[in-house]
Formats: C-alpha cells, structure tokens, sequence
C-alpha cells in the first residue's frame, strides 16, 4: 500500500509525467532529425543528472545564496553580450568547448527565486514593489537585447506570477499594469526588426507567404496534415521534405501532429495537462510564502511557454521562437526547465 501511495504521489505523477515527454520526445526528434543523435543524449544525461543532483538540495539553501544566484545570473547575462557566439544576428549562446549554453534559459530559477525572497522577506510598499521593479529589469533588458524575445516574455511572465503569489495589494498590481502599459512603446523599440516583422505577419501571414508569413502557413499546414492518426514516424512529407522551418524546436508540436496525428497530440495534451495540474497541487503545498511565489513563477512559465508554443504551432499567436518544455529540442532549455521543475519540488511540504 505505502509503495503504491508513492508511485501515485505529486513526485511520482510527476516524473511519469517527465519520462512520457522524454520518451515522445526521443521518437519524434530521431524521425525528423536522427542527425541530433547520439550527441542528443548528453543533453539528456545531464538532464537526468541535475534533476537527481537538485531533488537532494533542500530549497532553503537556495533561498539563503538567492542573492549570489543573481549576481552570478547578472553576470553571465552580460558575458553572453561581450564574449557570445553570434547566431541569425542574435547572441544567446555562451561556446564551451564542441557544445553551447544558453544562460538565459538555464538561470531563469535561480532569478526567480531571488524574485520571490526579495518580494517575501519584509512588509510590501509601493517603494518595495518599485525596488522590484528594479531588480527584475535588469536581467529582463539584458535578455531582450540579445535579442531573445521569447526568452524576455518568459522571465517577464515569471516575474508576474511571483508578483501574484505574494502578499500584495490589488492596487499595486494595477498600479505595475498601468506602468507597463506605458513602458510598451519602449519596449516596442527594443524589439529588432525581425521581431517587429513577425508580429505584422502574425496579423496577415498570406501577405508574404514566400517571406514573413512561411513559417506559420508550413506550421499550419503541417497540423492539419496528421488528421486523425498520423503518417507515421518518418513517414511526415512537411517535416521529412524540410518544408517545414525549425521542425526539432519551434514547432515540433507541428511536427506530433503530423506523423502522429490528433491521436498522438491529444496523448501530448493529457499528459501536460496532468503535469500541470500537478504543478498546482505543488504551489499548495508550499513550504513558504516565498516558496509559494517562486513555484507559482515557475507553473506559469511552464504554462506560458506551452501555451504559446502550441498556439503559434497553430498560427493563433506570432511567431516567437518558444520550445515545448521536456519535448523540444534544446539543450538549455531542456536544463533549465529540469532545474526549475527539481527545485519546485523541492519547494513543497514533504
């Protein structure tokens, strides 16, 4: 009885939950892009590596060194714009050695839980919420001038859950919207024209179906082909004839429904689900209040990222280079969201 309450436990829906995208991920990536593999499964490894290594570090450890985790993120964030490895004219990645890194999206935790322990550790005040501010957009500049949009809505996003998990009154949140409302023409003119483009064509994507608008027509046109159950692994004539763009990252969920079909999508679709409601059952069960802002950070990134992915895979949202957590392609992203996921756990009353 106490063997089974365990596998059935928020750790154990959790990691079946983990294994399935893992595995779905395996399948699917090796029949669109055999060449990731076997250099894939070092990522994967590691993965596996940091969510053991993570689960056995006790969450106020983190909470006590959140202020050195930020520095160090700062710091990084910066290396990354001096020393960066230039790619499509965006500088993410750090090269160490035959691999590269992409502090943005392995460091995103460790500035979210210093979010929640500065907005948690005393009474908040519109000064205190200001200070925050502050705080958060520091890192949230660095990452949009990379420029990584996707990345910059992420941190953003995550920023407001620990904003909403904390103890703060309803008029300084709409005090915070009103700002960032008026903050929208600055943070329009950091966006590079690329990113300027992409939301134009998320408007009218048959305006330039050669240019602008091909990714999100392939990526449509690629969802609907699957029907019911698919073409068959390797079998996919958008993702094996290379019409469709960034098959193995951006719209691998594009790349699920048409070899795998509705079937397959809606097998993908129960299980996040059941990962996320999961992930609530966690922010339940927080052991703090500071505990509590962090893992609800993290839900809602993890909640956002899919949302939008699955959403521009269908051209229901623009074009923003956001992977699928535990299925996409990405060897930071897949670090970084193991960390987050290891940590929220961790985060919880045993």
């Amino acid at each position: 009885m106490h063997k089974s309450s365990r596998i059935f436990s928020i750790d154990g829906v959790v990691f079946f939950c983990i294994f399935i995208l893992s595995l779905l991920s395996t399948f699917i990536l090796y029949s669109i892009t055999p060449y990731l593999y076997p250099s894939y499964f070092i990522y994967l490894f590691a993965a596996l590596m940091i969510f053991y290594v993570f689960l056995k570090i006790d969450y106020q450890i983190f909470e006590t060194f959140s202020v050195v985790l930020y520095i160090v993120s700062i710091i990084l964030l910066v290396v990354t714009l001096v020393i960066g490895q230039t790619t499509r004219g965006a500088i993410r990645w750090i090269p160490i050695g035959p691999i590269s890194i992409q502090p943005s999206e392995i460091f995103r935790p460790f500035l979210l839980i210093y979010f929640a322990k500065y907005l948690t550790s005393r009474e908040m005040s519109l000064k205190h919420l200001a200070k925050t501010f502050v705080v958060f957009f520091v890192p949230f500049v660095l990452i949009l001038i990379q420029p990584s949009l996707g990345v910059a809505i992420l941190t953003a996003v995550g920023f407001l859950g620990v904003i909403l998990a904390s103890s703060i009154n309803k008029k300084y949140i709409f005090t915070a919207s009103i700002a960032f409302l008026l903050l929208l023409p600055i943070l329009w003119l950091l966006l590079a024209p690329y990113q300027k483009q992409r939301v134009f064509t998320f408007m009218n994507p048959a305006a330039d179906p050669r240019g602008a608008g091909y990714n999100s027509i392939q990526s449509m046109i690629t969802v609907g082909s699957g029907e019911l159950l698919g073409r068959g692994l390797g079998e996919g004539i958008q993702t094996q004839l290379q019409f469709l763009p960034e098959k193995h990252t951006d719209f691998i969920f594009a790349a699920i429904s048409e070899e795998l079909g509705f079937l397959g999508s809606f097998v993908l679709l129960t299980v996040l689900f059941l990962f996320f409601l999961m992930f609530i059952k966690i922010i339940e069960k927080a052991k703090d209040p500071s505990a509590r802002a962090f893992t609800t950070g993290v839900f809602l990134v993890l909640l956002t990222e899919t949302i939008i992915h699955i959403g521009m895979n269908m051209g229901l949202l623009p074009i923003t280079g956001v992977v699928l957590p535990f299925v996409s392609a990405g060897g930071s992203a897949l670090l970084g969201t193991t960390l987050s996921v290891a940590m929220c756990l961790n985060a919880k009353k045993a």
